[in-house]
């Protein structure tokens, strides 16, 4: 089930690019405006990483979107086109190590990516000179956003976590194990990994990551930093997200001060793909409203 649910996700984001790309209902200078954003993907020199990222909006509210594991800035295609644009400035990236978005051979091997992601990060919104920004993060990219959050609460203006947890639990290291047998990925979405990182590179990266979070999923842990969290925190959830355990969001919600939680009952682990327009309309009215920061 676990697969099958990693699966329908990785499926959902080829037709939203198929959307994203070829729609035709938009009108010719709006569909322009889309190509525009998505053509105009950069990179920027972070410490011993290279950054690949795109910006979209005009917006006083910055926010930066940060993907999970394996994953690209492709994943949040319906933020990119669902946000107001006059009100947001969006900084999509690619993590560290995934999609066009480089790190040096010696940093392949670290352990802990949640807290190394977490540094880039900061790193890399500091190199694009926004200091102060609110932070959208999916899945390990939302327990790097926790960890961001906790130390430079300067910088982090509100904070949304969606599929995410600040520790793993051994029975969802089961999950994980499935996912090396390729014979239990579907054709669309093997495919798509094979395009972006070839074969011998995908099997390599896939199987690595896999063994990491298996054989160290209690590193994996930043639940002493969650009382450090002082920003407004969202915690969103599907409640049958078969690779996150419903057990951390009262977790979450019972440790960070400022913090509300909203639940998708049907959802899974893409709840911002599924449910994108009521998604997309809960976490900008959360960062717009009014605190007394």
């Amino acid at each position: 089930m676990f697969l099958r649910s990693f699966v329908l996700t990785k499926i959902n984001q080829l037709k939203i690019n198929k959307l994203f790309f070829l729609n035709e209902s938009y009108s010719t200078a709006a569909r322009l405006k889309l190509k525009e954003d998505i053509i105009k993907e950069q990179k920027i020199k972070v410490g011993n990483y290279n950054i690949n990222y795109i910006k979209v909006g005009w917006g006083d509210h910055k926010v930066l979107c940060a993907p999970g594991s394996l994953g690209t800035w492709s994943d949040y295609q319906l933020q990119i086109r669902g946000f107001d644009r006059d009100k947001f400035s969006l900084v999509v990236c690619d993590p560290a190590g995934n999609g066009k978005s480089t790190i040096p051979d010696e940093d392949d091997n670290v352990i802990n990516f949640f807290e190394r992601d977490a540094n880039v990060y900061y790193e890399f919104m500091k190199a694009l000179e926004i200091p102060k920004y609110s932070y959208l993060g999916w899945s390990c990219s939302g327990a790097s956003g926790l960890i961001l959050a906790a130390k430079h609460p300067e910088a982090v203006h509100k904070l949304v976590v969606f599929g995410t947890s600040s520790h793993m639990l051994l029975s969802e290291t089961e999950n994980y194990k499935k996912m090396k047998d390729l014979k239990n990925w579907s054709k669309p979405v093997l495919g798509a990994m094979m395009k972006m990182y070839g074969e011998e590179v995908f099997v390599k990266k896939l199987n690595k990551w896999v063994d990491n979070i298996v054989n160290n999923y209690h590193v994996f842990t930043c639940d002493d930093l969650l009382k450090d969290i002082r920003c407004p925190t969202m915690i969103m959830y599907g409640e049958k997200d078969q690779m996150v355990d419903n057990s951390h969001v009262k977790y979450l919600q019972e440790r960070i001060k400022n913090s509300r939680v909203h639940l998708y009952p049907e959802g899974k682990h893409n709840i911002h793909m599924k449910y994108a327009e009521d998604f997309n309309r809960r976490v900008q009215d959360f960062f717009l409203e009014t605190t007394n920061d």
